[in-house]
């Protein structure tokens, strides 16, 4: 049926094994005709062989049509994980869309490269023909002219198709790099507190760039492999059919090979790709704690512990390239004995005038080229199994959905900063298990200062990160209220300009302290700028630097000293005028006279609710509301005369807060 009905073939492909199809496509023909060679052999010409074969050819780029489907997953040995490798790899194709024209383009002078390409075996064929044959000069340098054109025209699409390619890589990686990075600021601080920088780091760096390989490099070299690898297929066929057959028979046995080969190539680069994490991760852990490291005198400790990483590293990489010595010498006996049965069947079919001396040169290029294409499909393949892995990674990071919502689309005209914790319990997600708020409640009103004081780890600091919606409350665990309404129904923009945070270690970024004052903050003028300058007490000494504000803070503010970045966080805290400030242990590294103005700056704004978080009593004693917590719980309220009148934790907490005034004294 598949002999006398190709269409079936092409049906029953892509229902069933490719791989037994060709085999049982294949072995019929070659036992019931191909071999019958003798002086008895009827002489057909070349043409009425290509007319009979027409019918197989368009069956035979079916099933290659298909191997190429079915070869390019065959690490999925269970329909559903066959099925999500093929889903990640087409996503990874539509991400390609804005840069549609220089795919089409590429793809355009890879057609032309492969069709001259093609020729150049069949013309070389046709000169030896010539050569042994009646001399005619005319065919003789037609032959050459055309042999040379095809040459130039090869080389020429190869040139133009590798630049859009390459274009098209750089647009696509940049891009993808973007939305990854985009994707992971977005991300609640607690997915960053249970996944390892390496990794993160590893992802937007390493990973991404694998996934621009799969289409601009190895799908352009496998489309040019298959397109090739078709059409020699044809004109094999073209110059004998017979043998043409005898050359694909390999081709199962080669399917059969591969798919064991790339399972256990993915199995080992996959678990080589999360070692490199790990090894990425121990670096960042030395790289960013290296005065720890060099305090505790442990940098021998550290590098054997780098340095096993390395060796599971290694080990991976002799494992997977053992594998893969072993499988490149199974097929290349099989290839060699491939070659071997054409020469001694090609001799018999030009003694019986089946092929010429010059046909039967021709088929011996082209199966020459047919098994370097099939070579490198089997390290494409491999390596779009890496790719496909990279990008299932990518789009892990890019569909995870932050578990703070930033979808609110409240943005009242007026906003007072009246500020409600209501019955809160909390635990934070790497450590779920253990409470660090509990039924916790307070009130935040305008105007007003209130001081959070208690042991550290009682929880001062979550209510903090809480309040900036860095982290959700729990699921029917109590709420948090800004005027009357949750936190997560305001908009994610506008509710962060209401809201500044200065904290006891301020982070600045690289740049110059006008970037880092009017950070978050596109169109800020310079004048407000100066003005928050001044409030923070950081105006002076800006001005007596040379370059003034737009002097440069170096990496994380490492110019300046610990005071001067405090100063300069205080400024950019200010320039915002927020309706909520948030003060977290800022004055420890701050002078007295700095320290007097910024109080004056902040304190009794009707328009603003202060919270500090503070163990200097000079600092508390000036607050409206105390509260003092501890166990995760408020403990106590009041002023600070009401609580010593109380004689509890406040009072006996005073000796801690005098000794905080001394020792900045």
């Amino acid at each position: 049926i598949i002999r006398q009905s190709p269409r079936a073939a092409q049906s029953c492909v892509f229902e069933g094994n490719p791989l037994l199809l060709l085999l049982l496509l294949l072995l019929p023909q070659i036992e019931t005709e191909s071999f019958r060679v003798g002086p008895e052999t009827p002489r057909v010409t070349q043409g009425q062989r290509f007319g009979e074969m027409s019918g197989a050819t368009v069956t035979v780029t079916s099933v290659a049509a298909a191997l190429f489907w079915e070869l390019s997953f065959p690490e999925s040995k269970d329909a559903d994980k066959k099925q999500e490798a093929k889903v990640l790899f087409m996503r990874v194709l539509r991400l390609y869309k804005p840069d549609s024209l220089l795919l089409l383009g590429g793809l355009l002078f890879l057609s032309l490269a492969v069709l001259c390409e093609m020729f150049i075996p069949f013309y070389t064929g046709r000169v030896i023909d010539i050569l042994r044959s009646d001399y005619q000069p005319d065919d003789f340098l037609s032959a050459l002219l055309f042999m040379s054109l095809y040459s130039l025209g090869s080389s020429v699409s190869a040139g133009c198709r590798g630049g859009l390619l390459l274009c098209a890589i750089g647009s696509y990686t940049c891009r993808i790099k973007v939305m990854l990075f985009e994707a992971l600021t977005k991300q609640e601080i607690g997915f960053f507190e249970t996944t390892k920088t390496g990794e993160i780091t590893s992802r937007l760096s390493r990973d991404t760039n694998l996934m621009g390989r799969t289409v601009c490099l190895n799908v352009n070299v496998l489309l040019r492999t298959l397109i090739k690898t078709l059409g020699m297929i044809s004109l094999m066929l073209s110059l004998s059919w017979k043998l043409t057959f005898l050359v694909l028979l390999e081709t199962p046995i080669t399917g059969l090979i591969q798919k064991i080969y790339d399972t256990h190539y993915q199995r080992l680069t996959l678990a080589m790709q999360d070692s490199m994490a790990q090894a990425s991760e121990a670096a960042n852990e030395v790289v960013f704690g290296i005065r720890l490291v060099r305090s505790f005198n442990t940098e021998k400790q550290e590098a054997r512990r780098y340095g096993r990483r390395l060796s599971e590293i290694r080990a991976l990489r002799n494992r997977r390239d053992t594998v893969r010595a072993v499988y490149l010498l199974v097929r290349r006996i099989t290839g060699l004995g491939m070659q071997v049965l054409v020469l001694y069947y090609g001799r018999l079919f030009i003694q019986t005038g089946q092929m010429t001396t010059g046909n039967l040169v021709s088929f011996i290029l082209y199966q020459s080229d047919l098994g370097d294409n099939i070579r490198t499909l089997t390290y494409i393949f491999g390596d779009m199994l890496n790719s496909v892995g990279a990008a299932g990674k990518v789009f892990e990071y890019l569909d995870r959905k932050p578990k703070v919502s930033t979808e609110g689309k409240l943005k009242p005209d007026d906003l007072s900063g009246h500020v409600v914790f209501r019955d809160l319990d909390f635990a934070y997600p790497s450590n779920p298990q253990k409470a660090v708020l509990q039924d916790f409640s307070l009130e935040l009103k305008p105007g007003q200062m209130t001081a959070l004081v208690g042991p550290s780890g009682e929880g001062k600091s979550t209510c903090v990160s809480l309040l900036e919606r860095l982290y959700e409350p729990l699921d029917g665990s109590g709420e948090i209220l800004l005027d009357g309404k949750a936190l997560k129904d305001y908009d994610h923009h506008y509710f962060h300009k209401k809201i500044a945070v200065v904290s006891q270690e301020p982070v600045l970024f690289s740049g110059s302290i006008r970037e880092n004052i009017a950070y978050g903050l596109p169109g800020c003028s310079l004048d407000q700028i100066q003005e928050a300058a001044r409030k923070a007490n950081a105006h002076d000494f800006i001005r007596r630097l040379e370059k003034g504000y737009d002097t440069e803070v170096g990496e994380g503010g490492g110019h300046l000293s610990k005071s001067e970045r405090q100063q300069i966080a205080i400024a950019r805290a200010l320039v915002r005028q927020p309706r909520v400030l948030i003060l977290d242990e800022i004055t420890s590294a701050l002078d007295t006279d700095s320290e007097i103005k910024v109080q004056q700056a902040v304190a009794h704004n009707p328009q603003q609710t202060l919270l500090v978080i503070a163990h200097k009593l000079k600092t508390i004693e000036k607050a409206d509301q105390i509260v003092v917590v501890r166990g995760g719980r408020v403990e106590e309220r009041g002023t600070h005369q009401e609580l010593m009148d109380m004689k509890g934790s406040y009072y006996r907490l005073r000796d801690e807060f005098f000794a905080q005034d001394n020792a900045a004294q």
